[in-house]
């Protein structure tokens, strides 16, 4: 009688294992489903930008603004109801032939909205890749007039090359009384390219000597000298970081004898850095930003660099506050507030929404015009290089009259 009875209670154990091993059933796996699953709503922005190659380091700059602004405000209000924030990263690695891939892996993440990007030109070259998708775009500090024109999609917080071009010749003129001038870009480049020509337009073309350099280059000895024998009284050159920093290389090596002069994307301690300790060189840039001009937005975006090493390495290992942070602070905050005014995550209802947003950022009221969604900007930041302390020295706030 025992034996009967430990044969069918280990009967019943085979049973029970042999169910334990099966195939799940369909009210199973909905189980599992809903213990994942949470009542956080989640809308998501597009950091498009470079994280490498020539611009990268000012890519990285421009996203650590929003990055910190995230930190500041990680929800916004949309249609009456709480969504955290999530930034979603794409490299477009300073490539106009990998923007649109990044822009792509952006729009199958379902972002409600981008901002970027360092570089016009990969702004440009992706631009037809958020039109396509319904999706907008809110330029950072990609000054080209290109990234807008004729389109619905693009829009942007600073000002435009024609403007930056005009200030920076007129500077030239009237402070360093310059009546020849040689300008440097790199060849195909939409941004450098760009601005040089504004530049020369305003200073006077015939005043000029133009010069491209292919891509790769890595020896500016040649364009240094050049500039020296052709009697010009100041060096522009609204280049790449990298090519910068070779630049002022060849212009304290040949003892350039003139000032430097560049456009937003000088703005960084990449340059600072490579001048430092260099007494025979003079670099002015015009900005967005000047550090100073907004004491919460200052103290709080250094302490977030400090906190973080990461956050750290990627603007350049100091705590210095280079305009494009401050622009993709107020980029993200144009963003949330397009979001609140659409009442909806929708792409759609977001670049509806955008024409009449306004905000007022620590680099100054945002608004758009009605033209191209460009940024009503009439005004620009003029710094120095101090190469004795290695920082950027204001001097002055430069409209054009």
């Amino acid at each position: 009688m025992k034996k009967r009875i430990l044969a069918f209670v280990l009967a019943l154990c085979m049973v029970f294992a042999l169910a334990a091993c099966g195939p799940k059933t369909e009210n199973n796996d909905n189980q599992n489903n809903n213990s994942n699953t949470t009542d956080e709503k989640v809308v998501k922005i597009g950091i498009f930008e470079p994280a490498s190659g020539d611009n990268g380091a000012g890519g990285k700059q421009e996203a650590l603004g929003a990055q910190y602004a995230n930190t500041v405000q990680p929800t916004v209000e949309i249609g009456g109801e709480t969504y955290k924030v999530e930034l979603v990263p794409a490299d477009n690695q300073s490539s106009n032939d990998k923007a649109p891939s990044a822009a792509q892996t952006l729009i199958s993440a379902g972002v409600s909205v981008v901002l970027g990007s360092y570089g016009s030109g990969v702004s440009i070259a992706a631009s037809d890749i958020f039109g396509d998708a319904g999706v907008p775009a809110i330029g950072v500090s990609c000054t080209n007039p290109q990234v807008t024109a004729g389109n619905s999609h693009y829009f942007r917080i600073c000002f435009l090359d024609p403007f930056q071009g005009t200030v920076l010749a007129n500077f030239a003129k009237e402070n360093f009384s310059a009546t020849k001038a040689y300008c440097l870009a790199k060849l195909g480049d939409d941004y450098s390219v760009g601005l040089c020509n504004y530049f020369m337009q305003a200073f006077g073309e015939e005043n000029c000597v133009y010069e491209t350099f292919p891509e790769g280059t890595s020896d500016y000895s040649a364009y240094v000298t050049n500039a020296k024998n052709n009697g010009c009284d100041v060096f522009f050159a609204p280049v790449s970081t990298e090519a910068a920093a070779l630049i002022i290389d060849q212009a304290v090596a040949q003892d350039l004898g003139m000032p430097i002069l560049a456009g937003d994307t000088w703005d960084s301690n990449v340059i600072t850095a490579a001048a430092q300790g260099k007494s025979n060189v003079q670099i002015y840039v015009t900005t967005f930003y000047q550090e100073g001009g907004n004491a919460e937005f200052d103290e709080g975006f250094k302490a977030y660099l400090n906190s973080d090493s990461t956050a750290m390495a990627n603007n350049g290992g100091n705590d210095m506050i280079a305009a494009t942070s401050a622009m993709g602070y107020d980029a993200y905050f144009v963003a949330l507030e397009a979001l609140k005014a659409a009442g909806s995550t929708d792409p759609a209802a977001v670049m509806a929404a955008l024409p009449s947003v306004t905000y007022e950022g620590v680099s100054g009221a945002i608004a758009f015009d009605d033209v191209n969604g460009d940024a009503i900007r009439d005004a620009a930041y003029v710094k120095v290089c101090n190469t004795e302390t290695g920082t950027w020295d204001f001097v002055s706030v430069q409209g054009i009259d």
